[in-house]
C-alpha cells in the first residue's frame, strides 16, 4: 500500500532506526514500522539490531548522522537513561524508556554524530495501552486489578490513572518487589492494595479491568473467581503464544480478553509520531490509513513472534 504524499520535490532525507535488545530476532517492530513508512512515502530503514546489557553506550556512540531514532526492549529501556537530555511525563514516571529521538543536527556546520546531539527519552507503552484498551471498549476503569510488579507493571498503573481509575489493587508472586510500584500509585493519586497470588482466589466482582503484565506461560497456583472473569475484561500483555493460561481460564468462564497485540501496534505508532514530528500526541497525515497498514502487517506477521 505505497503512497507518495510526502516524495515531492525536496523528499525527506534517508533516516535509519532500529529497535533494540537481546535477543531481539523475534521483534515484530520492524514489520510495523516498515508499513507506516511506506503509507507515508518515508525513505527510512527500521531495522532490528542485537544489542545486549552493557553494549548500549558503544552503539550510541558508533552511529553516524542519519540515524534518527530508536525504540528500546528490556534491560535497555534503564540502561539508556544516563544518556538522555530530556525525558517526557511518562518515562519520568515508570522510570522506563522504550523510544528515543535523537535531536536534529544544525542546518549550519554540517552533519554532527549521534553522540553529540541532544536526546530524548519517551514511554510509548503507557499511551499504546490507553489506545488498545479504547478499541476495546474501555475508556474509563475506576478500579482495576493489576497482576506482576515489574517494569510493565509501571507502565500499566500509569495507564490506569490516565483511565481515571480510583483504587488499583495490585496482587505479585513476591509483594514486597511492588513497594516501589505501590508508591508511584499513589503519587498519581490513587488508592493502592498489594497482595500476594492468594488474593486471586478472592477477587470480587467489582474490578472493572484486569491487568495482566506476568509472562505469557506463567503457571498460577491460584485462579481469579469465576464470576470476575465471565463479567471482566483481561488485558494480558502477553501474545506470544496466545492465548496465554490466564486468558484460557478467562475463556473458560465466558469472559473476554484481549492479547499485547494491540498494545504493540499502538505503540508503535506513537513511536512513528515521535519520529516524524517529535511529539507523541502529534497525529501523522492520514493516520487511520497508517493504523490499517500496520494493523495489516501485524496479521501478515503474526507466524513471527515478539
Amino acid at each position: 500500500m505505497a503512497d507518495s504524499r510526502n516524495s515531492s520535490s525536496n523528499p525527506a532525507p534517508r533516516r535509519r532506526l532500529a529497535v533494540l535488545g537481546s535477543p531481539i530476532g523475534h521483534s515484530l517492530s520492524p514489520v510495523l514500522h516498515t508499513a507506516a513508512y511506506r503509507v507515508l512515502g518515508l525513505d527510512w530503514e527500521y531495522t532490528a539490531v542485537e544489542v545486549g546489557e552493557g553494549e548500549l553506550d558503544a552503539f550510541l556512540d558508533a552511529l553516524t548522522p542519519d540515524w534518527l531514532g530508536l525504540s528500546l526492549t528490556m534491560p535497555l529501556k534503564h540502561e539508556i537513561q544516563p544518556r538522555l537530555n530530556d525525558l517526557d511525563r511518562v518515562a519520568t514516571l515508570t522510570k522506563a524508556v522504550n523510544t528515543v529521538r535523537f535531536g536534529d543536527a544544525p542546518a549550519v556546520g554540517g552533519s554532527m554524530p549521534v553522540a553529540r546531539r541532544p536526546l530524548a527519552g519517551f514511554n510509548t507503552d503507557v499511551p499504546g495501552l490507553v489506545r488498545a484498551l479504547a478499541e476495546a471498549g474501555i475508556d474509563r476503569a475506576a478500579h482495576v486489578t493489576l497482576l506482576g510488579a515489574g517494569a510493565t507493571a509501571a507502565s500499566a498503573l500509569v495507564a490506569a490513572a490516565d483511565l481515571g481509575a480510583e483504587t488499583v489493587d495490585i496482587i505479585a508472586r513476591t509483594p514486597e518487589r511492588a513497594d516501589p510500584l505501590a508508591e508511584l500509585g499513589r503519587r498519581l493519586g490513587l488508592v493502592v492494595t498489594v497482595s500476594g497470588l492468594p488474593a486471586m482466589a478472592e477477587a470480587g466482582r467489582i474490578s472493572d479491568l484486569v491487568i495482566s503484565t506476568l509472562p505469557g506461560d506463567a503457571v498460577l497456583p491460584h485462579e481469579f473467581p469465576e464470576a470476575l472473569r465471565a463479567t471482566t475484561l483481561l488485558f494480558d500483555v502477553g501474545y506470544a503464544p496466545w492465548p496465554t493460561a490466564l486468558a484460557r481460564f478467562w475463556a473458560a468462564a465466558g469472559g473476554r480478553s484481549r492479547s499485547g497485540r494491540t498494545m504493540l501496534l499502538h505503540q508503535a505508532l506513537v513511536q512513528i509520531r515521535i519520529f516524524l514530528f517529535n511529539d507523541p500526541f502529534q497525529p501523522l497525515p492520514d493516520e487511520d490509513a497508517v493504523l490499517e497498514a500496520m494493523r495489516d502487517a501485524l496479521d501478515d506477521g503474526r507466524a513471527v513472534e515478539g
